[in-house]
């Protein structure tokens, strides 16, 4: 079958996405024989397109992903009422993340199934806050609910989780969650205090102008909520989680530690412990011979441990626009693969 995406969000992750698309077309529809047309995109900012024909995406991609010379550009279509309006089978949301409410993105995961689309999304805020009741409901229609992206970007860590370690009991996940974070720190092994090491992540686009989300260890929390939801059947609330970022760490920690053989990480944790699920964000200085302090600048790891396995890690970027692309493009294919086979 051909595939009709609504892509809802057009920043960053979307305009990735679409690149791919567009570079990738020939060998997707050769090796994979997935193929698509793109029937609606819909940007907070950017406005709105809704073309069952198709969005030809190659001007688009050349005007830098604007979509204001578009004829068919309108700034009072809702992204949920392009979403309703569309004839589309898959909905990738990309918007902005809100870890206090997951809103608007948790309503576009709802308005896309109950006009029966399979979603896929990399917005980390249904999955922390409502991933039960979206899960059930995509079940209850029939539909696809795929998110590869919430967590490490394209790296595969809740494909590894869910498929390659099937089997296993995972009694706790342990990772470096957040680029940022962890680009910091290394930047402060190499000698630069805290200010500067922020300022040089903010200079190369690893940091925002408010870091708070990444420092204060927000982003952290809310892929550790979706691990916990994913992996080990939690219904963790934020409050339920402590967290403390890295602020306070400062460059006599960090030698410190070097001296003792340790190098400070931002580790979002869960375990199971006493029949409940617990989860904490902290830095905690490791030794060197743990495979996650050999984890550098704007890289990403997390470590299952399991019954069968012991210890198993995955390292990979945890951030980037064409890496996050790839996330939603593996997602698609996971999608076009079940769908065929139905």
């Amino acid at each position: 079958m051909r595939h009709r995406l609504a892509l809802i969000g057009f920043g960053n992750v979307g305009v990735g996405l679409a690149s791919i698309l567009v570079e990738k077309r020939q060998s997707l529809a050769r090796e994979h024989h997935f193929e698509c047309d793109v029937v609606a995109i819909s940007d907070a900012i950017k406005g709105s397109v809704v073309d069952p024909a198709g969005i030809d995406l190659d001007p688009i991609l050349q005007a830098g992903g604007k979509l204001d010379t578009h004829p068919k550009v309108a700034r009072n279509i809702a992204a949920i009422d392009a979403i309703k309006a569309s004839d589309a089978t898959v909905v990738v949301e990309a918007t902005y993340t809100d870890l206090a409410t997951g809103e608007p993105a948790a309503s576009h995961v709802r308005a896309a199934f109950e006009t029966g689309k399979h979603v896929v999304t990399t917005n980390k805020g249904p999955l922390a806050l409502h991933y039960h009741e979206l899960t059930t409901l995509a079940a209850s229609k029939g539909l696809q609910f795929r998110f590869e992206g919430t967590v490490m970007s394209g790296t595969p860590l809740l494909s590894l989780g869910t498929r390659n370690l099937s089997g296993c009991d995972i009694s706790e996940i342990r990772g470096i969650l957040n680029g940022t974070t962890n680009f910091i720190l290394t930047e402060m092994e190499k000698g630069n205090a805290y200010p500067d090491a922020l300022k040089r992540a903010q200079e190369l686009g690893y940091a925002e102008a408010d870091p708070t989300g990444d420092v204060d260890g927000h982003d952290t929390l809310g892929k550790v909520l979706i691990l916990a939801n994913v992996f080990m059947g939690g219904k963790l609330r934020k409050e339920e989680i402590s967290r403390t970022g890295i602020t306070k760490i400062t460059s006599e920690d960090v030698a410190q530690a070097a001296a003792e053989g340790k190098r400070w990480k931002l580790i979002g944790r869960l375990r199971r412990q006493d029949g409940r699920v617990a989860g904490s964000v902290a830095p905690e200085a490791l030794s060197l011979s743990n495979p996650l302090a050999s984890v550098m600048g704007a890289m990403n790891a997390a470590q299952f441990q399991t019954d069968l396995l012991g210890d198993v890690t995955i390292v990979g970027a945890g951030a980037g626009r064409k890496e996050t692309g790839f996330a939603i493009l593996a997602d698609l294919l996971d999608i076009h693969r079940t769908v065929a086979r139905s």
